[in-house]
């Protein structure tokens, strides 16, 4: 079950998204609750996509690129903020997670449309899902990677 702030933030994910040209995702911690397992905690929805659609939302929101997005664990082409949904939606175009390999690019290859009050909200599917958070390998992301893992 979908906690209210959530569902309403993914039903407004996926109607600014609606005119998207190219693939898109949620990943992280929303991914893995809609993918129905749990408990997790959910602070943002973490929307990735090509930096085309990233330029097209984010200038029909009205949200200016953030120059200093990346972290020394992540990094995007392009990163945004939308602050309006009840939780905030970070957008994310050429996301990269920092490896011992360098620089990886994350994008994903799979695509399940999980329907939230009949709006398609994709995400990569439970495995490779689970891969991603290995790969992002915070303590945060390990108990998500064990959630998926666990749960069926």
């Amino acid at each position: 079950m979908l906690a209210p702030d959530l569902r309403e933030t993914l039903v407004k994910a996926a109607a600014a998204m609606r005119e998207a040209q190219d693939p898109w995702w949620v990943i992280s911690s929303a991914a893995v609750a809609l993918h129905g397992v749990g408990p997790v905690e959910v602070g943002d929805v973490d929307l990735l996509m090509s930096v085309g659609d990233a330029r097209r939302l984010m200038d029909g929101l009205g949200i200016a690129p953030i120059e200093d997005g990346a972290s020394s664990l992540f990094r995007s082409t392009l990163f945004g903020r939308w602050e309006t949904p009840p939780l905030v939606v970070e957008i994310m175009a050429g996301f990269h997670v920092a490896t011992s390999a360098g620089w990886t690019e994350v994008l994903p290859r799979t695509r399940v449309p999980i329907f939230v009050e009949g709006c398609a909200v994709d995400v990569p599917e439970r495995a490779e899902l689970a891969g991603m958070l290995r790969l992002f390998g915070r303590p945060k992301d390990l108990e998500r990677v064990r959630l998926l893992t666990s749960q069926t």
